[in-house]
C-alpha cells in the first residue's frame, strides 16, 4: 500500500495504481490520506499529493474527522456545452470552439457542506460533473501525452445561477453566474488510476436520478481539454478542470440534497440551504 500511495502521489496518473486520497481534518489539523476498509478508517500520512506523501502508520476512524474538499482553494477550469445531450436541452448549436470559463477559489466546498441558496436566487442548478485533477505543471501538453499531468479524478458540481448566468453571457461574461460561494462542490476524494473515458456519472436530488451518463459521452474527452487549455495557459499542480455536464440539469432548493456519484471516486453529498439575511 505505501508504494502504491507513493506512486500515485508522484505528481502523474500511474495507470495500474489505483487509490482514493482524502483530505480531512482532526482536530483541525489537516492531513491527507488513504480510505481503507469501505472507507470506515483512513491511513494517515505525511505531505501532500503534488510533492509525495507518505504514510505516517496512524489509522484515523472517519467517524472522529471531518472531510474536506479534496482540493485547498484551486484554480477552476470550467467547460461548457461539452456533451450533446446537453446542448440539446439548452436548445443551442455544437459551439465552434471549447467554452471555457473559471470558477474562484472561494467557491469550493467540500462533501456535506452545504451549497448556499443566494437571498436574490430565482433559478438555481445543478450539474454534476466528472473532474480531473492536474498533477504536475504542464505547458504545451500533446492529449496522448495528457495522462502524464493528471494526478487523478474527483467528482464536481457546477452550481449555477441561471439568471444572472444569462444577464451575464449577453455580454460575453461568465463569473457571478457560476462563481458564487459555495457554487463549486468537490470530492469525496482523489481517485488515481482511473480511466476517464468511460466512466458511469449519476445525479440525485433527494435521491430520485437526474442525470445518468457516461463521459465516453463527452464530446471532447479529458486528454483533448488538459490540451487545449494547456495550449494557451500553463497549468499548475491543483487545478481542478470540470469537463462539462451532461442532460438533466435541473433546479434546487432549501431543504434539497443533491448527490454526484462517479464510478471509481464515489459519492459528493451536498444539502441546499438558504443564505441567512
Amino acid at each position: 500500500m505505501g508504494g502504491a500511495l507513493a506512486a500515485a502521489a508522484s505528481g502523474c496518473l500511474v495507470a495500474e495504481v489505483s487509490v482514493r486520497i482524502v483530505r480531512y481534518a482532526v482536530d483541525g489539523v489537516r492531513h491527507y490520506g488513504e480510505f481503507e476498509d469501505g472507507d470506515a478508517r483512513i491511513v494517515r500520512c505525511e505531505g501532500d499529493p503534488f510533492t509525495g506523501l507518505s504514510l505516517t502508520g496512524q489509522v484515523d476512524e472517519v467517524g472522529d474527522v471531518v472531510v474536506l474538499p479534496p482540493l485547498e482553494r484551486p484554480r477552476i477550469f470550467g467547460f461548457a456545452y461539452n456533451y450533446a445531450a446537453h446542448i440539446d436541452e439548452t436548445d443551442r448549436d455544437v459551439p465552434e470552439v471549447p467554452v471555457c470559463f473559471m470558477k474562484p477559489s472561494t467557491a469550493v466546498i467540500g462533501p456535506g457542506d452545504a451549497i448556499v441558496y443566494p437571498a436574490d436566487g430565482e433559478l438555481i442548478h445543478f450539474e454534476g460533473e466528472l473532474v480531473a485533477v492536474i498533477g504536475k505543471e504542464a505547458r504545451h501538453v500533446k492529449a496522448s501525452e495528457a495522462h502524464e499531468y493528471i494526478l487523478g479524478y474527483t467528482c464536481g458540481n457546477d452550481v449555477s445561477d441561471r439568471i444572472v448566468q444569462r444577464r451575464e453571457s449577453a455580454f460575453g461574461t461568465l463569473l457571478i453566474g457560476k462563481g458564487q460561494d459555495t457554487f463549486a462542490p468537490l470530492g469525496p476524494v482523489i481517485a488515481t488510476g482511473l480511466d476517464p473515458s468511460d466512466l458511469s456519472l449519476t445525479t440525485r436530488v433527494n435521491g430520485a436520478v437526474a442525470q445518468s451518463a457516461s463521459t465516453a459521452d463527452l464530446l471532447l474527452a479529458v486528454p483533448d481539454l488538459v490540451a487545449y487549455l494547456s495550449r494557451y495557459l500553463t497549468l499548475l499542480p491543483g487545478d481542478a478542470i470540470m469537463t462539462g455536464t451532461p442532460s438533466g440539469v435541473g433546479p434546487i432548493r432549501p431543504g434539497d440534497e443533491v448527490e454526484v456519484e462517479i464510478e471509481g471516486i464515489g459519492v459528493l453529498r451536498n444539502p441546499v440551504v438558504a443564505e441567512s439575511a
